[in-house]
């Protein structure tokens, strides 16, 4: 009989292999903007889109720091690819806010993954006999070309639909759509994290039943695992955070490969052997580890507290939002160090340092990674009433 620790395991495991398939395949990820559709079925048979989906659903419920070991694997091998991988399974832990029927319903395929988008101000759900009518426009839905679901968050309306009830994000309901109802717009022309295939979507005049719809922040969920406990947006800032500092460990390596093999300039000796790019390789290790270890002791705190007590003291979400925002920030660092290094081959898309630059660079403009975080921590430790999302 396989034990739990045991499959745990097996996951590690077989992150590991699908990782080499992955760097493999990672100029494909870049170039067709997305996870081709053979990499992203297998992700899915291997059970790798139902992490943190609860054994009732048959999922995982992974233990955290394990699904975050497993992020680190993949994002070390391409960033986007993790970065989808955080994005449909975190989002999976919503599973136990909606109906279980429901949720029953989404994740009977093995290959099912929901992803979602933030609404613009031209969404609305107008009630109706049995569900709602819903219209607008959502956008950077990160894993949308092997989705299965869409869930699109959205104010609702009075019945006549001439006024929003509220815009506030706790009035609002996720309402859940199979994916070929849905209409998507390629809008995903970024630089960087292009394997995300971050596309938004419209849909207009949709009629969405009552049990395809939900109350994301006032349903109490059906099942009390510490992942169904925790803030979703802290799951996501460590998953988020995560990938961003894996990035720069692999810009490291990077810059230390060229360090060893390239010479600087004029000169004839080997940059390995120079003074300031020891110090540099030195700076952007000790960022990287003191930031690496911020986070997983700040989402080490949160997960035993969800565990023995099921809540969190805000102490431990300000921590946790401190030293996720703190990683995004200084993996950006880090690569702009290793980027330096490089030297003027750096601006080249054949130099591995150039995708990882314009990855990172991306990822900084996150709300997860966002520099007024640092505002909610600071009001907290002066003794406010921090603001922010937490």
């Amino acid at each position: 009989m396989v034990t739990e620790q045991q499959s745990q395991l097996d996951y590690i495991e077989v992150a590991q292999e699908l990782a080499l398939v992955i760097k493999q395949n990672a100029e494909r990820i870049n170039t067709e903007r997305q996870i081709p559709l053979d990499i992203a079925e297998d992700l899915a048979d291997r059970g790798f889109f139902r992490l943190l989906l609860p054994k009732s659903l048959k999922g995982a419920e992974l233990e955290h720091s394990k699904f975050l070991d497993i992020l680190e694997i993949i994002a070390e091998s391409d960033t986007s690819t993790a970065w989808c991988l955080n994005q449909n399974n975190v989002w999976s832990t919503s599973s136990t806010r909606m109906p279980e029927a429901t949720a029953a319903e989404v994740w009977k395929d093995q290959r099912a993954v929901v992803t979602n988008g933030p609404p613009s101000a031209s969404c609305k759900a107008v009630p109706t006999d049995g569900g709602h009518i819903l219209s607008g426009r959502w956008n950077f839905s990160s894993g949308c070309t092997h989705a299965t679901w869409i869930a699109a968050l959205s104010p609702v309306a009075i019945p006549d639909g001439s006024a929003l009830v509220s815009t506030d994000r706790k009035d609002m309901k996720i309402f859940l759509i199979p994916k070929k109802e849905v209409e998507f717009v390629d809008t995903w022309d970024a630089q960087g994290m292009r394997g995300t295939s971050s596309f938004g979507f419209e849909l207009n005049e949709m009629f969405v039943p009552s049990n395809h719809s939900y109350d994301q922040d006032n349903a109490e969920p059906w099942n009390n695992g510490p992942h169904y406990l925790i803030p979703r947006t802290l799951l996501f800032a460590a998953g988020f955070s995560t990938v961003a500092l894996a990035t720069a460990k692999a810009s490291i390596s990077v810059a230390v490969d060229f360090a060893s093999a390239g010479q600087s300039g004029r000169k004839q000796a080997l940059m390995r052997d120079q003074g300031t790019v020891q110090r540099s390789i030195g700076e952007a290790r000790a960022i990287y580890s003191a930031s690496r270890a911020f986070l997983r002791e700040s989402m080490s705190a949160v997960w035993a507290s969800a565990i023995s007590r099921g809540s969190l003291t805000l102490e431990e979400r300000i921590n946790l939002r401190l030293a996720s925002t703190h990683a995004i920030r200084t993996s950006a660092n880090v690569v702009d160090i290793c980027y330096n290094l490089c030297g003027s081959g750096a601006i080249f898309a054949s130099n591995p340092i150039q995708r990882r630059f314009q990855d990172i660079h991306v990822i900084t403009q996150h709300l997860q990674g966002h520099p007024t975080n640092y505002e909610s921590a600071g009001q907290f430790f002066l003794g406010f009433e921090p603001e922010g999302n937490f």
